[in-house]
């Protein structure tokens, strides 16, 4: 395949990619238990309605870049629900501590994933975990070590202290490319999303579709190559391994 010359850097998105799992049980779940570690008299029921429907503005509308998605979430919680930040932030370091873990069971780890990552690390080829940035690195971090995936080193990994901006938006892509000095056409977008992994192509990163777990937004977008797992571990191997 010659079109894959010249490709050193594999973003992978997470959920429904290298993990199984039902985001619609997952993050209600984490806001629930978020939202009773919250040192204040607020209800569970309106805090996770609320959160989620901040996390539907920031994915559809976009971001002007001037908020970390850390500080529009603390910004929200305040707006919505009048937390103040140190409540909030106290909420998530019990919830670290006490609740975390009680997530565990909505993950599904995929035995192959792993091997993926580790056929990018023998050729060489840099890993960024390019999850949309929706939660912090403690919750990323603890997907990660469910799926079995914790213990290889990655370029980055996007989390909501650090991004500026979601996928489906170009921006989070541009965000990416520019933090890491990376080239577009060196890049492979990996994701089971048609629209929030396959807009990396208006950049002029190639994309593969990961149809296992598909989500169909109906876009337009077509992926440069597509498959389930089986498909895209072969094909990793068809990458010339990075200087």
């Amino acid at each position: 395949m010659p079109e894959l010359n010249g490709i050193d850097t594999i973003l992978f998105d997470l959920d429904g990619t290298l993990l199984n799992v039902d985001m619609h049980q997952f993050i209600p779940a984490y806001l629930e238990g978020l939202a009773h570690c919250i040192p204040a008299q607020i209800d569970a029921h309106s805090f996770c309605r609320n959160m989620i429907k901040r996390t539907t503005e920031r994915i559809e509308q976009g971001s002007d870049g001037r908020l970390t998605n850390e500080e529009f979430y603390i910004q929200a919680a305040k707006t919505d629900m009048g937390l103040e930040s140190a409540q909030f932030l106290a909420g998530l370091k019990c919830f670290y501590a006490e609740k975390l873990e009680n997530l565990a069971h909505h993950i599904q780890p995929l035995p192959l994933a792993p091997k993926l990552i580790q056929r990018c690390n023998e050729k060489n080829l840099q890993v960024i975990i390019a999850t949309n940035p929706v939660f912090p690195h403690p919750v990323t971090h603890a997907r990660l070590k469910w799926g079995g995936l914790d213990t290889f080193e990655y370029l980055h990994i996007s989390t909501y202290e650090t991004s500026r901006h979601c996928k489906p938006h170009i921006a989070y892509f541009s965000e990416l490319l520019h933090s890491f000095d990376l080239t577009p056409e060196r890049c492979l977008m990996v994701g089971n999303d048609t629209e929030h992994d396959l807009s990396a192509a208006h950049l002029g990163i190639k994309t593969f579709l990961v149809d296992t777990w598909l989500v169909d937004r109906g876009n337009s977008i077509a992926p440069d190559f597509r498959g389930n797992h089986l498909d895209l571990y072969r094909f990793l191997g068809h990458i010339p391994s990075s200087a």
